[in-house]
């Protein structure tokens, strides 16, 4: 499981955005496994539809933060097949669609539900393909560094000295002293650089719930601030939980110097600590690619990626939803 598993991460995004209107919990969450819920709205304004959904995610409705590494059970033991559990689990509800994101493709519960599918003569599509990508931090970090490219390295690590000759650097977690004014960075930085700011109010309020919430599940909380003779230049928002750092958000100033790569260099720093940190197995960078390139992958040690799956029941709504999308 993953930290958008944790209790932290589903209770905060289900107070946050559960109560929208037709919204109805049918299976809670349980520290290890998404929970699940109906969504019940109309299609194109019309028709009544009856959505079943992992708690995190939402088709058509709402944009919220993204909610990876979904699954439906812990393991597919007990003695009995991952289809049959699956199968009984949307037995138990009535449903016209039912939209699962980002499982892990080649999971087998991405193949128990294709195969279910295809047994009961359901539509079936792939609405999403997204790829992921992680750092391997059990070797050392030189040998880490080693194997990209000179021009990674030179981004990620080598113009350090650069950045430490535009003044005194600093490098401060505000997740204890003062997480608002990290969020105010981070929006700022976004706001100059995509046109609008990264988290709203109802977002912002559900990240602030969720980090209080996973401390006391292990999890430890980096908001870090890269600050150059105390003016914050770069945010990274980090969460340390089970062996593994996510990078779940990035911010920094554009136009800092033009030979540096802010955004890359602060999460340089990120990426060593990690290594120094014998607890932490891997770095998520999790899904997504940058404004102008794709970073994540040539940074990365792995890769994965993640599908979105929608299963449709009756043929006169797969007939429509394949025709209009």
């Amino acid at each position: 499981m993953s930290v958008f598993q944790s209790r932290a991460w589903q209770s905060a995004w289900w107070e946050a955005w559960g109560q929208t209107k037709g919204f109805r919990l049918v299976r809670p969450w349980d520290g290890e496994v998404s929970g699940l819920y109906e969504s019940r709205y109309r299609y194109k304004g019309v028709l009544p539809i009856r959505s079943l959904q992992f708690v995190g995610t939402s088709h058509r409705e709402l944009r919220t933060p993204r909610t990876e590494y979904n699954s439906f059970f812990r393991d597919g033991g007990a003695g009995e097949s991952l289809a049959s559990r699956i199968s009984e689990l949307l037995e138990t509800h009535s449903w016209t669609e039912a939209v699962f994101s980002d499982l892990l493709k080649g999971s087998e519960e991405l193949e128990a539900l294709v195969s279910l599918a295809a047994r009961h003569n359901w539509g079936v599509r792939i609405n999403s393909v997204d790829d992921g990508y992680s750092i391997n931090t059990s070797d050392g970090f030189q040998s880490y560094l080693d194997g990209l490219g000179s021009n990674t390295r030179l981004r990620l690590f080598n113009r350090r000295k650069l950045l430490e000759s535009e003044g005194d650097v600093e490098h401060t977690n505000l997740w204890q002293s003062d997480p608002e004014l990290f969020f105010e960075h981070l929006n700022q930085f976004h706001l100059k650089r995509w046109g609008k700011p990264c988290f709203g109010g109802t977002s912002l309020a559900f990240h602030l719930k969720f980090l209080d919430r996973v401390e006391g599940e292990g999890g430890i909380p980096y908001l870090s601030a890269l600050s150059v003779d105390g003016n914050v230049v770069s945010v990274l928002y980090n969460v340390w939980y089970r062996g593994t750092v996510y990078n779940i958000q990035a911010g920094f100033m554009q136009d800092f110097h033009r030979k540096l790569a802010l955004g890359s260099l602060h999460l340089g720093y990120a990426i060593e600590d990690a290594f120094n940190c014998r607890e932490t197995k891997a770095f998520d960078l999790l899904a997504g690619c940058g404004k102008n390139e794709d970073y994540k992958k040539r940074f990365s040690t792995d890769c994965y990626q993640f599908l979105s799956v929608m299963l449709v029941k009756s043929a006169p709504f797969r007939a429509l939803y394949w025709m209009k999308g």
